[in-house]
């Protein structure tokens, strides 16, 4: 199994925990954004491009989430 698997596989599992802790989807915002978070803190241990590249994908997941509101899709 490959690390990307692993992630998946680790995700998932949160993902299976907090909806059933809280199965009103609202709620998941609060999660969503302490994993962003936590992201935002690891990217900043590392150089001032990794601080620099974490802003750029918090706007490329800001088109992504645009994008999923108009057309319904992830892709």
């Amino acid at each position: 199994m490959s690390k990307e698997d692993d992630i998946r596989d680790a995700l998932n599992q949160a993902v299976k925990i907090i909806s059933e802790t809280a199965s009103n989807p609202r709620t998941w915002q609060s999660w969503m954004v302490y994993l962003l978070g936590q992201l935002e803190a690891e990217a900043a241990k590392g150089s001032p491009a990794f601080r620099e590249s974490f802003t750029d994908m918090l706007s490329a997941l800001q088109d992504a989430i645009r994008n999923r509101k108009q057309t319904g899709g992830w892709n």
